[in-house]
């Protein structure tokens, strides 16, 4: 049990990568946590939003992995912010204090909502370049808690995280899965009430995606074929809100893929992001990978796809 906190990869994550604290509100009690790693001279990088459960290190391989192949990766953390508008407010602040204009972005469950109403909340002036989905959603009823929203911030942790790992996956796993779900509720019991009660009120309070404010930007679904959280109506509703989206499929994965599939996570970031090599776009430093390289992995992932 826990093989991946006390794995190598991770305790040479946690040993190289320094975790920093950046508060950009008014109250200095609402903290970003991030990763911030990868070339300096990149000033679109990418970004990682995190689900309900999860902290800045759940992203660990694709950093390591990433930064490896010369990207620019920042994972984060959210304060407790207790409703969309909110939440947006201070990441484009956070944003501004990075000195970042344009990001690209990589949003799991909650982090992929909150992508999408990030997105559609700058589309005037717009900050999102791109944005990657994985196992995300865009309309918030479909989790049926929308009446008991507003009254998590008085539930203690406990059922806070009870709730939370309701959504778990509870049948037989392979163990790449089984560990991840692991490394993820122990995360999770990193959480304090406010933090698990903030999340779930944005998870759950009314709230659904204007697509027409975003249609313009690059997207990339992730999903996964096998349990997750997300319905299947859930999933098919992505697919009507982004019809000309490039689609990853995942035979296997389960609720949290970037952990027990990072391979193919990573792989299929970094096809979404090929698109913008050689332009001011850029996620990578160009001297570092070439499109060639790329397009043999690219056909390694296609064979493994279409294996029975």
């Amino acid at each position: 049990m826990g093989e991946i906190k006390v794995s190598p990869d991770y305790n040479w994550f946690r040993s190289t990568v320094p975790l920093k604290k950046i508060i950009v509100d008014d109250d200095d009690s609402k903290i970003w946590s991030l990763y911030d790693a990868g070339p300096r001279s990149i000033r679109c990088p990418l970004i990682f939003l995190p689900p309900v459960s999860g902290t800045a290190d759940v992203f660990f391989q694709q950093i390591l992995a990433l930064t490896g192949w010369g990207y620019r990766v920042i994972a984060l953390q959210y304060p407790v912010y207790w409703d969309h508008l909110e939440f947006c407010d201070g990441f484009r602040k956070l944003l501004d204090h990075l000195q970042l204009d344009k990001v690209h972005l990589f949003g799991a469950s909650l982090g992929g909502f909150l992508a999408q109403k990030f997105a559609e909340y700058t589309h005037k002036s717009p900050r999102v370049h791109s944005l990657i989905l994985c196992n995300a959603f865009s309309d918030t009823s479909i989790f049926n808690q929308t009446w008991t929203a507003n009254s998590f911030w008085l539930m203690p942790a406990f059922m806070l995280k009870k709730i939370v790992l309701g959504n778990f996956s509870s049948g037989p796993v392979d163990p790449m899965m089984a560990d991840a779900i692991d490394f993820m509720v122990d995360r999770l019991e990193s959480l304090g009430q406010s933090e698990l009660a903030s999340r779930l009120t944005l998870n759950c309070q009314n709230s659904y995606v204007e697509p027409h404010k975003i249609r313009d930007i690059p997207v990339t679904i992730m999903d996964v074929f096998d349990q997750s959280a997300l319905s299947m109506e859930a999933k098919e509703e992505m697919y009507k809100l982004y019809p000309n989206a490039r689609r990853a499929h995942l035979k296997t994965g389960g609720n949290f893929p970037y952990l027990c599939r990072s391979a193919e996570v990573n792989l299929y970031v970094q096809i979404h992001l090929l698109q913008f090599h050689g332009t001011k776009y850029a996620a990578i430093d160009p001297s570092v990978v070439s499109a060639e390289e790329l397009d043999v992995q690219k056909g390694q992932l296609d064979l493994s796809q279409e294996e029975p």
